[in-house]
């Protein structure tokens, strides 16, 4: 799942949310050495949110449509696309508007700047500037994500075109995502309250 998704399975926990945003940029498995119990829980949650969906068969069906093309790329444009369908449908699964809540999202990640990664530091500015939580809902955003994504991956992906296999199967993915979502969150869910 990408950003919108990871930070929606969080919960209301902040700390968690910003652990769980900054999970891409932290490696090693000695968490809480680096983090407060909260963070490493968010942390620890992106990884299982990351295990659970790559193992998943209706995700797998989304990825197998792409591989021919994109090859290990599809995983990340599965991701995506699926934060497209949470973005655009939000309604479906906040009270919040989106509006709003990317507005607190981006307040209460700024409110932890001392302790992220120098990645999330770079991309941040970026990410606030041009909303991308918003606007991952309409195609010309989630175009620009995976042009962006495509000019930063180290070898030929061809990611920004991948939009065209989202409008050529749109129904399709949209239906993966409605039937695999909501196993994510209850997976998050017992992982947030197992823990």
């Amino acid at each position: 799942m990408n950003f919108l998704a990871h930070i929606y399975l969080s919960g209301d926990n902040p700390r968690i949310m910003v652990g769980n945003f900054i999970g891409d940029f932290v490696k090693g498995r000695n968490l809480m050495e680096q983090f407060e119990p909260e963070i490493a829980k968010g942390i620890a949650l992106h990884r299982t949110i990351d295990e659970f969906t790559d193992g998943h068969p209706v995700v797998l069906e989304s990825k197998i449509r792409l591989r021919p093309k994109y090859r290990h790329y599809a995983a990340v444009i599965v991701d995506v696309f699926y934060d497209h369908f949470l973005s655009k449908y939000w309604n479906n699964y906040h009270t919040e508007l989106l509006t709003d809540y990317s507005a607190h999202v981006y307040k209460t990640i700024d409110n932890h700047w001392e302790i992220l990664p120098d990645g999330v530091k770079y991309m941040l500015p970026y990410m606030i500037k041009d909303n991308w939580l918003l606007n991952y809902g309409k195609l010309e955003g989630i175009e620009r994500a995976l042009t962006g994504m495509s000019r930063r991956a180290r070898h030929e992906s061809k990611m920004g075109e991948s939009i065209v296999e989202l409008r050529e199967y749109y129904d399709a993915f949209k239906g993966e995502f409605e039937l695999f979502f909501p196993e994510l969150v209850k997976h998050a869910h017992e992982f947030i309250i197992g823990t």
